[in-house]
């Protein structure tokens, strides 16, 4: 299916970029007319991801954070979050709820709190390459956008 409208932005892995990236997002999927709830949602889903690149990907440096998001028909709506950082070995542990790397006050929630906001949550990694993280989130009430 054919994007009707994409966006890109790069940012550096600093924790005062979460916020930017998230309104960033969130102003790009205004344009299909969320709720507040979905917004919401989607704000949340993308702050959590953004954040598994700051904490986990670049833990003792400073790296890019690669964010496209992109409107499709029917309303849905797709935003990608990659790192060039230490990649993930096991996705698949790293996704269980309450697994953690760093332990401390980390509460190993962020993929299953993705996963509770949107449709769909994809996620490839490559140990010393990257991980990108792919969120799916319809917004009801649209036809097309």
């Amino acid at each position: 299916m054919k994007a009707l409208q994409t966006m890109k932005l790069e940012i550096e892995s600093r924790s005062v970029n979460e916020a930017f990236a998230r309104a960033v997002v969130s102003a790009f999927a205004a344009q299909l007319d969320p709720t507040v709830e979905e917004l919401a949602d989607l704000r949340t889903a993308v702050s959590e991801a953004v954040t598994n690149c700051i904490v986990h990907a670049y833990r003792e440096t400073v790296g890019k954070i690669y964010i496209s998001a992109s409107v499709y028909p029917q309303g849905m709506f797709c935003v990608k979050i990659r790192d060039r950082g230490c990649g993930i070995a096991d996705v698949a542990q790293a996704r269980e709820p309450l697994f953690t790397t760093l332990g401390g006050e980390r509460a190993g929630l962020g993929f299953a709190v993705m996963e509770s906001f949107c449709d769909k949550v994809q996620v490839r990694s490559a140990v010393g390459k990257g991980t990108t993280v792919t969120l799916y989130k319809r917004i009801s009430g649209r036809d097309d956008a």
